[in-house]
Parts: C-alpha cells; sequence; structure tokens
C-alpha cells in the first residue's frame, strides 16, 4: 500500500511538471538581470594658489560667486588598505569618514570601473558581469565625471560607532579594522576568494587622515559643492591643498551640459585647473 501511494505521487508529479512544461521543451532561461542605473557627480578641480586665501580657505570673491557662507562642514577622512595595497590593487578602496554633526563613523566600501571614452555602458555592462546588476538595492552607482576622464563607482555605505571617540576625531587602527571587518558586505569579502576582503582589513594600516572642509553654495540651478583637501605633498615636507567642486543630477544630459558650462565659467573667472581629480590616489601614494 505504502509502494502504491508513493508511485501514485510520483506520476502526480510528473504529470505536473509536463502541464507546465510540456513534454520535450526546452528549459526556460532566467531573464539576465539589467545594468545598474548611476546617477552622475560631476567633479573639476579650482587652482588653489588663485582660490584660496592665506590662511589656505576659500577667498571672498569664490564664496560670493556661488553664493557660499562663510562656514564649513568638517570631514575626516582615512582609508585602510594592506602596505602593498591589495584592496585598492583589485580596484576597491575602504574608507572611514567622520562627519562634523553627525554621531557615526560612515564606512565606504567603493568599487571603481574605468570609462572607456563616452562608453558607460560598457563600464555598467562589465560591472555587471562580476556581480554588480540592478537588484543590488543596497549599492549605489554612480559616475564620477571629471575634466577628462570618467569613473564608474560602485558603492556599499553603512554607519557605524565605537565608544570613547568624540567630536572630529577618526577611530585609530584597531577599531578601524574592526569596524570595516565587521561591516564588510559578501561582494567586497568574497571578490577574490572567500574571505579575502576581510583578511586584508585584518593586516590593514590607515592611509591619512585628512581633515577636508566642504561649502555649499549654488550655481545654474544646481547644488555646488566645494571642498578643500589639505594633502600631505609629494616629498613628504608639506601640505598641497586639492580644491573640487562638484554637484550631482541624476541626468546624463545635465550632467554633460552642465560639466562643459562649468568649466567655460571657471575659465572665465581664472579658477580653472585643467586636470582631473585623483584625491584617492594621492592619499594612497602618500601616506
Amino acid at each position: 500500500m505504502l509502494k502504491k501511494n508513493v508511485l501514485n505521487i510520483v506520476m502526480a508529479a510528473v504529470v505536473g511538471t509536463t502541464l507546465v512544461t510540456g513534454i520535450g521543451s526546452a528549459p526556460q532561461q532566467a531573464e539576465a538581470a539589467s545594468n545598474m542605473v548611476p546617477n552622475y557627480e560631476v567633479k573639476l578641480l579650482l587652482n588653489p594658489s588663485v582660490v584660496l586665501g592665506s590662511d589656505f580657505k576659500l577667498t571672498s570673491s569664490v564664496k560670493t560667486a556661488f553664493g557660499m557662507p562663510d562656514t564649513v562642514t568638517k570631514m575626516n577622512v582615512q582609508f585602510l588598505d594592506t602596505n602593498a595595497k591589495d584592496i585598492y590593487n583589485n580596484g576597491w578602496s575602504t574608507r572611514i569618514r567622520k562627519t562634523e554633526g553627525e554621531n557615526d563613523f560612515e564606512l565606504s566600501y567603493k568599487k571603481r570601473y574605468a570609462v572607456t571614452g563616452s562608453d558607460i555602458n560598457g563600464a555598467l555592462t562589465l560591472a555587471n558581469q562580476e556581480g554588480f546588476n540592478s537588484g543590488d538595492t543596497g549599492y549605489e552607482a554612480q559616475i564620477e565625471w571629471g575634466y577628462q576622464k570618467k569613473t564608474l563607482s560602485i558603492t556599499r555605505t553603512k554607519s557605524g560607532s565605537k565608544s570613547g571617540y568624540s567630536g572630529m576625531d577618526l577611530t585609530n587602527q584597531s577599531d578601524s579594522r574592526s569596524l570595516l571587518i565587521n561591516n564588510s558586505p559578501d561582494k567586497f569579502n568574497n571578490w577574490v576568494s572567500s574571505g579575502w576582503g576581510t583578511s586584508k582589513l585584518s593586516s590593514s594600516r590607515i592611509y591619512g587622515p585628512v581633515l577636508a572642509k566642504r561649502s555649499i553654495g549654488t550655481w545654474s540651478g544646481q547644488q555646488l559643492y566645494i571642498e578643500v583637501w589639505p594633502i600631505l605633498n609629494a616629498a613628504g615636507t608639506g601640505t598641497e591643498y586639492v580644491v573640487e567642486a562638484s554637484f550631482k543630477t541624476d541626468s546624463q544630459t545635465t550632467a554633460s551640459t552642465k560639466h562643459d558650462e562649468l568649466i567655460t565659467y571657471l575659465q572665465n573667472k581664472g579658477w580653472f585647473l585643467a586636470q582631473d581629480s585623483l584625491k584617492t590616489q594621492l592619499i594612497m601614494d602618500r601616506y
């Protein structure tokens, strides 16, 4: 009796499957996930010797042009990586940031893809092939649009807290490792092999810190940010100031049009620096 009941169950399952799929039909292919949809951040450099005063703050003429107040927001930033820069050399960066007025530390895990020419879709497709697609709601895709270069960045941002720190203090090496390891997303952690990310973080050190200052204003209907980053100079004997103007938009057309318009505006003011911004690379090279 038991065998008969089992046989009846098996036959019912076969018939049900046949009704659904059809005898001899090819298995249905799962539809491939679509590419991520990025936003755009235009980033252009200003000449620090022109736009900064002797106090290394933005001059009054720059602040007036963009309707910026005298108040700034401080941001203390550090990256973690091994001495051999294993994380950075695999296209990732792991960062801890403390922003003035916020209680928690911001933890970010960012994967970068170079954009060849203007082939943004090519970079998005490569990212898709490596596991980043429109289903990754925890990640933000962004095209960082510089003077001549574009980069696709895909970032997972989390927040973390540690006792014993106040104000703009950043975590020490041990606590920084702990924060980033405990919050590591799977894609980062398993990028090269299982547990790769946390393994590298466990032997990482701090690159930085850099205490940047951000001013907020407006230009041509866009909210405009100007950040001043004091970075160790190449000789390691002093400070080089990187001044970056940026705005964000969801529209590729707006990014393209306003990118060119902002360059022209800054050139006419005598403020433009015709280079691409490489803040992260400078920090990784010099600390």
